[in-house]
C-alpha cells in the first residue's frame, strides 16, 4: 500500500465528475438559458471548474426564468431572451429578483433562498452582466448598481473534544444507534470509523474524501494525496490513530468476497461501488446525532473541528491554511472565532481592581 509521490493519482473519478457536469451543463444551455449563455460560458472555461460554472448555470437558470415570468411575459420561452432583452433589465428588475427569491415557485415546487443564497445568485448574474459589458455587447451594466444582500455571521458549530472521542466511540461501537440502524452498522462500522478519524484527524473536504483511491495511501510515513479544489494535488500526513483506522478497513475490504465495481477506490458502499457525497454525509450525521443533537454535524463541521484543533495545538493560523487547502489566510481565520471568545473569557480577573488583601 504504498505510492510514488512522483506518479500522478488515478484520476477516474474526478474524470467521471467533470464529465458528469459538463454534460448537466451541456443541458442547460440547451434547454434552459438563452442563446448568448453559449459564448459567456466559454469565454469563462478557462478560468473556472466545471462545478463552478455548473452553479453559474442554476443560478443563471433562475434568473432568466424570472425574467420571462415577471418582465418579458410576452415571451414564451427563456431561449427567446435576447441581448437587446438583456441591455433593457435595470437595477430595480434586479433588486426585484432578490425579493422574488425570498419565496418562490419553479417547475411546480416552492423554493426560498436565504441571504448567502441570494448573495450567491447576485454574484453569478453580476458576472455574466460584467462579460458582456466588457465586451461592449451591452451599453450598461445595471447589475453593478445592486447592493449585495448583507450577510449575518453564522454561529461556528464543531465538535468539542469530548464529543471527537464520542463519536468515534460510537461509530466502533454502535451505541445509541437504533434496532434498524444496527443491522447495517455490523457491515461498516470498520469503514466508518475510518471516514471519520480521517476527517477529524486531517480536516480534508468530503469531495477529497470521496475522491480517494488505493493507492493515494503511503503507510511507509503516513501520508496521502488529494486532489484540492482546481484540481491541484497535496501531500498530507495522519498520525497512528488514523492510520490504524485506515489499516484495519482496508484489511477487511481485501478480505471481503463481495463484487468490486469500482476497484481504484479506498472508500465503498454495500453496493461495491466509490461511496458517494451523499452517504458520506447520512453516515456523518447519523452518529454526530447521537452524540451532539443539539448541534447540526456535517463533514464540513468536522473539518471545523480539525482547523479549531490544530490551530490550538500550533497557534500557527499559515499553517492551518496551508493544511485546509485555503487560498485566503482570511478565510481559516473565520474558524476560529470560539478561540477568540476562549481567550476573553480565560482574561477575566487578570486586571486586578482591587489589593489583595482587601
Amino acid at each position: 500500500m504504498a505510492y510514488n509521490k512522483n506518479m500522478a493519482t488515478n484520476n477516474n473519478y474526478y474524470l467521471q465528475r467533470n464529465n458528469k457536469n459538463l454534460q448537466t451543463l451541456e443541458k442547460l444551455l440547451d434547454e434552459s438559458l438563452p442563446e448568448f449563455c453559449v459564448q459567456y460560458f466559454m469565454a469563462i472555461d478557462m478560468q473556472t471548474s466545471t462545478l463552478t460554472r455548473l452553479n453559474y448555470a442554476h443560478d443563471l437558470k433562475i434568473f432568466f426564468y424570472f425574467l420571462q415570468e415577471k418582465k418579458f411575459r410576452g415571451k414564451k420561452l427563456v431561449k427567446d431572451i435576447t441581448l437587446s432583452d438583456l441591455e433593457g433589465v435595470t437595477s430595480t428588475d434586479i433588486e426585484f429578483f432578490l425579493s422574488w427569491l425570498t419565496l418562490y415557485n419553479y417547475n411546480g415546487k416552492e423554493h426560498n433562498c436565504n441571504e448567502r443564497a441570494k448573495a450567491r445568485k447576485l454574484s453569478s448574474v453580476r458576472a455574466m452582466f460584467k462579460y458582456f459589458f466588457n465586451k461592449n455587447l451591452i451599453s450598461v451594466d445595471n447589475s453593478a448598481k445592486v447592493a449585495t444582500p448583507k450577510l449575518h455571521e453564522k454561529p461556528i458549530v464543531r465538535l468539542d473534544s469530548e464529543e471527537v472521542f464520542d463519536i468515534i466511540d460510537t461509530a466502533e461501537s454502535g451505541k445509541g444507534l437504533s434496532h434498524h440502524q444496527l443491522a447495517y452498522h455490523e457491515k461498516n462500522k470498520v469503514r466508518d470509523g475510518a471516514i471519520l478519524m480521517l476527517f477529524l484527524g486531517t480536516g480534508i473536504r468530503i469531495s477529497e474524501l470521496v475522491g480517494l483511491n488505493d493507492e493515494d495511501i503511503n503507510f511507509n510515513d503516513n501520508s496521502f494525496i488529494v486532489t484540492r479544489k482546481g484540481g491541484n494535488k497535496s501531500i498530507l500526513y495522519f498520525d497512528n490513530d488514523v492510520s490504524a483506522a485506515l489499516l484495519r478497513y482496508i484489511e477487511q475490504k481485501q478480505q471481503s468476497t463481495k463484487s468490486v465495481f469500482d476497484a481504484n477506490a479506498l472508500f465503498l458502499s454495500s453496493q461495491g461501488k466509490r461511496i458517494t457525497v451523499r452517504a458520506v454525509e447520512n453516515l456523518v450525521h447519523k452518529y454526530a446525532k447521537i452524540v451532539s443533537p443539539l448541534k447540526n454535524i456535517s463533514p464540513h463541521k468536522l473539518r471545523s473541528t480539525y482547523g479549531t484543533s490544530l490551530y490550538k495545538a500550533t497557534g500557527d493560523i499559515y499553517v492551518v491554511a496551508d493544511v485546509l487547502g485555503h487560498k485566503d489566510v482570511n478565510t481559516t481565520k473565520k474558524h476560529y472565532a470560539a478561540i477568540s471568545d476562549d481567550t476573553r473569557r480565560s482574561i477575566v480577573g487578570k486586571v486586578k481592581l482591587k489589593r489583595d488583601d482587601e
